[in-house]
């Protein structure tokens, strides 16, 4: 008798599968993950596939589970244990691997869990995960057999390999970090051995319950532990992980939060100083300074759809050195592999701050002053919020409106920007503007208003939230 098996309708995302553990997310639902897409591997030719997973309470059971389907698949699996994503997308480059999955819950709550996975060393997403789902609801599989399976601790090849691309010198930073309690804890222990300067670590064990703050280092709340002890250590800068370690968070030597499109500035006029013309990629949501500033360095801006599979995809098409998330996803083509890895990213981000003649702060202080909104997020139906999208795009062309429709709408006027954009994840609209002036952003926010109200939805209260002031912060 054939395997079948059908999965929560919210389970399956656009760049991943993920839900509620015992409620939207079962074991049986990572068995037939490890099924189909063994068997998905299997008629590519392939057979093996690299598995690992994050320090969430319920994150072995699920991989237990998960490595008994793909055997059941006839995969040879290589268990690399616990560990941050990045550990996993590192394993899969440098094995060859024919397939990796990860189960991570990211930054979600402590009861979430779910997997990312890597086909080839490249995103499986989109139509892909659809397809996914198809084959486990139809029980079209390959024919049940056994694989066969092997532990691999690649921790030491791990951290070497990001050591080796430490170019800061000898100089003594003194750098706090925030693990958050994520699954790159024992990793991050031994990094900081190799690297020059004094580490602190906060929150360095592994524990699921994330008993100190919620795991995602782009929310301000979530960073006070970290900006607390940069300031009273006089630290040089603070670095902060979210729950597997693929996004990363920073502060400065005076405890500012540093955005992503900020510390994409770093990033990107330091890789163009070596690589002239190179292309630097960066989500919707982010500040036209960033365009402006890698343009003006001689680098190649290029505005894309937010969600790390699609930017990954895009820098493989374009042959990017950089790209960046308002998410706090940084992607390193420039002696990386292209994969979001922010322990990779804070060791380059180190190598400039030491060889900096003053502080970090000196950057930021230089960037012109923008001001903007936090991310508004606000609900309408998945079944209304493309076709929301879609009038306003339209509405906007009659008008002769600048207008770009990369994803969503972003709309530039002489004030500055506004954005709209459909959630690929959830039922949610999604809404930014930045402005020069505080008029010029009341402006962009009353024609946003004015958008969502001729499209029958009731626009967010921008006014229960204070705007953001700097490059994008």
């Amino acid at each position: 008798m054939s395997f079948r098996h059908r999965f929560d309708p919210t389970s399956l995302r656009e760049y991943d599968i993920r839900g509620i553990v015992g409620k939207t997310l079962t074991a049986q639902d990572a068995y037939a993950i490890g099924r189909a897409f063994g068997s998905i591997i299997a008629r590519r030719g392939g057979t093996n596939v690299v598995i690992g997973y994050d320090g969430r309470l319920s994150s072995p059971a699920l991989e237990s589970a998960l490595v008994r389907g793909a055997m059941a698949s006839g995969m040879a699996v290589t268990r690399v244990g616990c560990g941050p994503t990045p550990l996993l997308y590192f394993a899969s480059v440098t094995l060859r691997a024919d397939g990796a999955v990860m189960v991570t819950g990211s930054h979600n709550p402590p009861d979430h869990n779910g997997f990312k996975m890597m086909l080839d060393s490249r995103p499986f997403f989109g139509r892909q995960i659809r397809d996914l789902g198809n084959l486990c609801a139809t029980g079209d599989m390959v024919p049940e057999t056994t694989g066969n399976v092997r532990d691999m601790d690649l921790t030491d090849a791990y951290v070497q390999r990001l050591l080796d691309d430490w170019d800061g010198g000898a100089r003594a930073l003194h750098v706090v970090w925030d693990n958050g309690h994520s699954a790159a804890g024992r990793v991050l222990a031994r990094l900081v051995q190799g690297l020059p300067g004094r580490h602190t670590i906060l929150n360095g064990e592994i524990d699921g319950h994330f008993p100190v703050h919620h795991p995602d280092p782009t929310i301000p709340e979530n960073l006070e532990h970290l900006i607390g002890t940069v300031r009273a250590e006089h630290a040089d800068i603070g670095i902060a992980f979210d729950g597997d370690a693929d996004r990363i968070g920073v502060v400065d030597n005076t405890g500012r939060i540093i955005w992503a499109d900020q510390l994409l500035v770093i990033l990107a006029r330091d890789i163009l100083c070596h690589h002239a013309g190179a292309t630097v990629i960066a989500d919707v949501k982010a500040s036209q300074v960033l365009f402006d500033a890698v343009k003006g360095a001689g680098g190649n801006p290029v505005m894309w759809g937010a969600g790390h599979s699609l930017i990954k995809s895009k820098m493989a098409e374009t042959g990017a050195l950089l790209a960046g998330e308002m998410s706090g996803h940084i992607f390193f083509a420039d002696k990386w592999y292209g994969f979001d890895d922010a322990l990779y990213a804070a060791v380059r981000l180190l190598g400039i701050v030491a060889r900096l003649p003053g502080p970090l702060s000196d950057i930021w202080q230089a960037l012109p002053i923008m001001i903007n909104t936090p991310e508004l997020r606000f609900a309408c139906s998945d079944t209304r919020k493309f076709a929301v999208i879609q009038d306003v795009a339209e509405r906007l062309r009659a008008a002769g409106a600048t207008v770009s429709l990369i994803d969503g709408v972003r709309v530039s006027t002489p004030d500055g920007w506004w954005l709209l954009r459909a959630s690929n994840t959830q039922a949610m609209l999604v809404a930014r503007a930045e402005s020069m002036t505080e008029a010029g952003l009341a402006r962009l926010k009353a024609e946003l208003t004015t958008q969502l109200q001729q499209s029958g939805i009731k626009a967010p209260d921008f006014s229960a939230h204070d705007p953001h002031h700097g490059c994008n912060g």
